[in-house]
Formats: structure tokens, C-alpha cells, sequence
């Protein structure tokens, strides 16, 4: 198997896993309905370790553009192979939410919610406010990298890798989560959106477009800075992209902080 193929299967298994626990807890009539936020939290951390598990050996699994970009940031990927990844990455989250589209067949005209028949395929915020939202996958995708880059530097029982990485997902969707669905994955996102997009949903309302940038842009923020901070801090090696993407990471927080209080005293 080709790394590009690795990622495409793999980046397909982990919505497959993901967008399918969020079906089951969001559609009318399926059995799981209801069951909870706890429970989409560990549907998306075993489809993440279930992803690795798959592709691992392959492509090295990164199944999530943040986690590429951030890795060729700090000279752990080479920048030739980003586009081709990141490629995969879209194929295969496409894929992966046509195969939730049929799983569901019958549930999409049973379920009359639009934002619930959405929030099967792509995030959307708890509060809309971009700024205070961009926020959000920015640090939710820093703690992403920077665990991720922690649990490598530590030895584990072979094999016992993806679980570790599946429960960093799962406590990041548990604390960070509630505020916007928790992306922290440019294409999760964006692939199964378009698919929201294409695919015949009966009463399926808006993609919400005017939201899709967020997931997209704070990812790669958040996965940047969370990998040129474990560099800077953990290995002492001075960047000066470091500097300027935490100057930019910066900027988001004022500038959510100041939107905000405007839009308050408005009120």
C-alpha cells in the first residue's frame, strides 16, 4: 500500500467510525439516539485509533492536514509530500461520509432537524462568534500536536500507540470539545461538508459554507503552534516560525476577546 492510498483509506476509516457514532446519536429512529456527548467523544477516539491501526505502517497515519502541516513545520515531514497528503486526506473523508450517507439511508426523512442531519457530516459552533470559535480550534488542535508529539517521545508496548493517541481525542473532545464540535482536522471537516453538499439528503437544508472556514483555518493554526511549541520548549529548538505563528495565535485571542466585549456593550 502507497502512503498516499494509507492515507486515503485511513482518513476513510476514521469517518466512517466518527461520522458514524454522530448519525447514530443525532437521527431519529436509530437505536443509539440520544445517547449523548460522552458517547460521540469515544466513538471519535476509537475511530482515530482504529484509523491508526489501519495505516500506520503505511503512511504513518496522520489522516488530519494539521497534523501534515504541522509535522512539516518542525522538519518531521517533508513540504513535497504535504499537497499529496492533504489530497488523501479530502478523498477519503468524502468517501467515508457517502458510506454514513447510505448506512443512514432511511433516517435522513425521519429526522427533520437540518442542523442535526448537518452535524452528522461537519461542525458547527455551539455560540457563533468566528473569532471566539477560531479560538477554540486553535487550542483544541495545539493540545492535538503537542500531545501527539508528547506520546511519541515516550516508549510504549508495541502496538499500544493508536490507544493512547485514540484517548488524547477523546479527552480533548470531552474538555474542549462542547464549544465547536471540536474539528481539530481541516479535512474531517471540509470532505464530509462537501459530501453534506452533493449527496441527495432529503430536507437537508444550507452546508453552512459561511462557518466552513473555521474549521480549516484554526486547525492549521492551532496545529502549527502546537508543533513549533514542543519544539521550541521540549527540545530547545529556536524557530522563528514559532514566533510568528504564536504572534498570529495572539492576534485571534485579542481579537476575540475585543469582538466580544463590543458586541456585549451593544447589546
Amino acid at each position: 500500500m502507497t502512503a498516499f492510498f494509507g492515507e486515503l483509506v485511513g482518513t476513510m476509516i476514521l469517518i466512517v467510525f466518527g461520522a458514524g457514532v454522530v448519525g447514530g446519536v443525532v437521527l431519529k429512529k436509530s437505536k443509539a439516539e440520544g445517547s449523548g456527548w460522552i458517547v460521540i467523544t469515544a466513538g471519535w477516539g476509537l475511530a482515530v485509533t482504529m484509523g491508526v491501526y489501519a495505516v500506520g505502517n503505511f503512511s504513518g497515519a496522520h489522516l488530519n492536514p494539521a497534523v501534515t502541516i504541522g509535522m512539516a513545520s518542525i522538519g518531521e515531514f517533508p513540504w513535497a509530500d504535504v499537497p499529496g497528503y492533504i489530497l488523501a486526506q479530502m478523498i477519503g473523508a468524502i468517501i467515508g461520509a457517502v458510506i454514513i450517507y447510505f448506512q443512514y439511508l432511511p433516517h435522513w426523512q425521519e429526522t427533520k432537524d437540518k442542523d442535526a442531519k448537518l452535524g452528522v457530516f461537519a461542525t458547527a459552533p455551539a455560540i457563533r462568534h468566528p473569532l471566539s470559535n477560531l479560538t477554540s480550534e486553535i487550542i483544541g488542535t495545539f493540545i492535538l500536536l503537542l500531545g501527539l508529539l508528547m506520546i511519541g517521545a515516550n516508549e510504549f508496548t508495541e502496538g499500544l500507540n493508536p490507544l493512547i493517541v485514540g484517548a488524547l481525542i477523546m479527552a480533548i473532545g470531552l474538555s474542549l470539545g462542547g464549544t465547536t464540535g471540536y474539528a481539530i482536522n481541516p479535512a474531517r471537516d471540509l470532505g464530509p461538508r462537501i459530501a453534506h453538499f452533493i449527496l441527495p439528503i432529503r430536507g437537508k437544508g444550507s452546508s453552512d459554507w459561511s462557518y466552513a472556514w473555521v474549521p480549516i483555518v484554526g486547525p492549521i493554526i492551532g496545529g502549527a503552534f502546537g508543533a513549533l511549541f514542543y519544539q521550541q520548549v521540549f527540545t530547545g529548538v529556536n524557530s522563528v516560525a514559532f514566533w510568528i505563528v504564536g504572534a498570529i495565535t495572539l492576534v485571534v485571542l485579542i481579537g476575540a476577546q475585543i469582538t466580544l466585549k463590543q458586541e456585549l456593550e451593544e447589546k
